[in-house]
């Protein structure tokens, strides 16, 4: 069982947080072998979803993404650093992290699109979630990625 946490950037405990960043820098940049400056003054006005699992007695963190307000990345909404750790892979906690994080989104930031700078061997998955492909593939950091937007819902 997953519990979730759906936090303001002020309102997360300092000891999560060191995690989510421990556990951003293990995936993105150890493992993909990306040089590049995660802590990049987004993280201050975005929410953060975070996904905890008990493992061996161990409260540990199983998947993370964040949603960026429209303006600042794109003009869209955006989910970035979207991330299952290697303890919550083939789970289908990646799955559970989107379908939770989508509707939470969709009602910070009303009547927005949302965008996400995917992995291009991802894009089938987001594609299952609403996702469209808007550009042609591109090098960031060395892996191949697509813009893709997903359309506001009406209501």
């Amino acid at each position: 069982m997953i519990e979730w946490h759906w936090l303001a950037f002020d309102d997360i405990p300092r000891a999560d947080w060191y995690e989510v960043l421990r556990q951003r820098q293990a995936v993105f940049i150890l493992e993909q072998t990306c040089l590049y400056p995660d802590i990049d003054g987004a993280d201050p006005v975005c929410h953060h979803l975070m996904g905890w699992r008990e493992i061996d007695g161990q409260r540990t963190l199983v998947a993370y993404l964040r949603v960026v307000p429209p303006g600042v990345k794109f003009d869209e909404m955006s989910l970035g650093r979207v991330l299952t750790t290697q303890a919550g892979r083939g789970s289908g906690v990646g799955r559970e992290l989107l379908a939770k994080a989508i509707p939470l989104a969709e009602k910070l930031h009303p009547g927005w699109d949302i965008r996400i700078g995917a992995q291009a061997h991802l894009e089938k998955f987001y594609g299952s979630f609403g996702f469209k492909t808007v550009t042609d593939p591109y090098d960031e950091d060395g892996i191949m990625h697509v813009d893709m937007v997903r359309v506001k819902t009406s209501g």
